[in-house]
């Protein structure tokens, strides 16, 4: 018989349009605004009384919550709007101090049992409604002092190695100044410097009272480094993302030294603030000699004794090619494995290998931003990161061999060497940065502008309905229907595959709904060409069999185009592209098998003498 279907295909169906109709739904419950509150340390808990202090701070600038979610790690309050958020976490986080971190968020509101099931609603991107915004600003003239120590550093031992006196050596203006005993010792310096630093034209200058040379930092070194300090924080910040699972992040530069970090769909927004805020570095350094000069020498306390290490770094965090936590085979204690690149690598077995039985210690050094309250130019108190640095020395072991390129670090907590390794692993920052602000972002087009973008998918589904119906009657509706399914799938395969939804992406749900609609107007006209040679039953066959082909040719074309978009693309592209692949597949489902069933179940395997088209 034709036209009919065996009972697997519409039960094929059936299945497909329950499951979407599952997963589509977490999409009618919309999030609620919140803020989240985590301690700053990896190991620590949010003890009941911590919570009634954050609450309470609340109740103090009269702001209303209606749910609150408090577990061992964390703290959740929902509130009633974005501008209620953004004042309870300023009052949280003054409440509570630097050991916590106050942060925004957006807290599902999915049902327990849709949850049960792994359905959750499609994420949106910023220019919509959702996620974080973060504004990180990079200490360009740390990233030059940097340079500049390590300039200082190079020189010293450089003329040590030459045996080439130096009365004194200082930063001064920018400029680094040298005083030397006589003149033939200024000669010889200024030869090496020309041989060894060309970057640099020694000037020679007095310098108290003594011949001296000026070394400036030309103009172009220093865009150089803040170019690379940009790019490096830009790269670091990206990987540090990735390890968040966000998905279709923004990381970009903003001006000369700022970056910018959309975050859509966010979830656990305070260990994203954690990880984006908190700069890592570790120093290896040597274990000072008996006799090695004040100068060169810091002391740190190590467990309740004091420490004296040169100042003179043998490797830092930059040159970690990768780092793991895992666990001592031994002791099972946590523990940090390092893998350091060529350089570092090379840098590393020199220094032990000429050193061995002398003790090496690692420094660990954490750059983290407190809100504190200032008086600006009017006098009025307002709220102002401020960065702070902190160094612990982590670890003091002999050297029994000259180490490689791997090796491993303990003495620290699980959390701690968690979070170490993470942040080693995504790139150590040319420069430390701060969060300047933060916030949840609604629109970026503005919510008139998304208001009518919505407005206009409706209006343009409505018209294309309603000429369905008009103009191909009967077929129409089972045109319309396989299109309001359609859609139901589409957001239903978004929500699955964890897709981010942007206003781009909007623009290829458009787009999705004219390529399902031109598949059935392809099969209809097919149809008609084909009732003025056959009877109707063998025209409608002969339809859909016939025009597969011109419906997969075009399908198949926009979708290798939409795969290209996407692999060669970057954010909006992206999600424009993403959302035209789903709806491609969706409405193939949909043309192909969702209208021919209905069609099946009205004219199917019965005698018909005319067709509604």
């Amino acid at each position: 018989m034709l036209n009919t279907y065996p009972l697997w295909k519409y039960a094929l169906i059936v299945a497909v349009l329950a499951i979407g109709g599952l997963f589509a739904a977490p999409n009618l419950y919309p999030p609620d605004f919140a803020i989240q509150v985590a301690p700053d340390d990896a190991d620590m808990l949010l003890s009941e009384e911590v919570a009634q202090r954050a609450l309470s701070a609340l109740d103090g600038v009269e702001i209303e919550y209606f749910d609150v979610g408090h577990e061992d790690r964390s703290l959740v309050v929902r509130v009633r709007s974005n501008e209620d958020q953004i004042l309870g976490r300023v009052a949280i986080q003054d409440a509570l101090g630097d050991e916590y971190v106050a942060a925004l968020n957006l807290a599902p509101t999915t049902p327990d049992w849709l949850a049960g099931i792994g359905a959750s609603p499609m994420k949106y991107g910023l220019d919509l409604s959702g996620g974080v915004h973060f504004l990180l600003e990079v200490d360009i003239d740390k990233a030059v002092s940097n340079r500049s120590k390590a300039l200082e550093d190079d020189l010293k031992g450089l003329l040590r190695e030459k045996r080439i006196r130096y009365q004194d050596m200082r930063f001064e203006d920018g400029d680094l100044r040298v005083g030397f005993r006589d003149d033939d010792d200024r000669r010889k310096a200024r030869k090496l410097v020309l041989e060894r630093f060309r970057e640099f034209v020694p000037q020679s200058e007095d310098v108290d009272g003594r011949p001296g040379l000026v070394l400036a930092m030309p103009l172009e070194m220093r865009r150089e480094i803040e170019r690379y300090a940009i790019s490096q924080n830009l790269q670091s910040l990206r990987n540090r993302v990735n390890e968040l699972g966000v998905s279709e992040p923004l990381v970009q530069s903003l001006g000369s030294n700022r970056i910018v970090v959309d975050l859509p769909g966010v979830q656990d927004s305070s260990r994203a603030k954690i990880i984006l805020g908190k700069v890592a570095n570790l120093d290896f350094r040597l274990v000072a000699a008996p006799d090695a000069l004040g100068s060169e020498t810091e002391t740190y306390e190590y467990e309740g004794r004091p420490v004296v290490l040169e100042r003179r770094n043998i490797v830092t965090g930059d040159r970690v090619a990768n780092a793991l936590h895992d666990f001592d085979s031994q002791t099972n204690m946590p523990q940090v494995s390092i893998t350091l690149d060529g350089q570092g690598g090379d840098a590393m077995h020199r220094a032990t290998r000429y050193n061995i039985g002398r003790s090496m210690a690692i420094i660990l050094k954490e750059t983290k931003t407190r809100m504190v309250k200032v008086t600006d130019d009017s006098g009025e108190e307002v709220i102002q990161p401020q960065p702070y640095e902190t160094k612990r020395l982590i670890s003091v072991a002999t050297i029994q061999a000259a180490l490689g390129s791997r090796f491993r670090i303990t003495g620290l907590s699980q959390g701690e060497a968690r979070l170490l390794a993470l942040l080693l692993r995504a790139g150590a920052l040319a420069a430390p940065m701060y969060i300047v602000e933060e916030r949840t972002v609604g629109a970026s087009l503005g919510e008139e502008n998304i208001n009518r973008g919505f407005t206009s998918i409706v209006i343009g589904f409505s018209a294309v309905l309603v000429f369905m119906l008009i103009y191909y009657k009967l077929f129409g509706l089972a045109a319309n229907i396989a299109l309001t399914v359609n859609l139901v799938l589409l957001i239903a395969m978004m929500s699955l595959i964890g897709a981010t939804l942007t206003l781009p992406g909007i623009a290829g749900i458009v787009l999705t709904v004219g390529m399902a609609v031109d598949a059935n107007v392809l099969i209809f006209s097919r149809i008609k060409e084909e009732l003025r040679e056959r009877p109707p039953q063998q025209a409608i066959h002969a339809g859909f069999e016939r025009a597969l082909v011109t419906i997969l040719d075009a399908n198949i074309t926009t979708f290798i185009v939409a795969v290209v978009l996407y692999a060669i693309g970057t954010g909006a592209v992206k999600g424009f592209a993403v959302t035209l692949m789903v709806g491609i597949m969706t409405s193939m489902f949909t043309a192909i098998m969702g209208t021919r069933a209905l069609v099946n179940l009205m004219y199917g395997g019965r005698n018909v003498e005319r067709l509604a088209i």
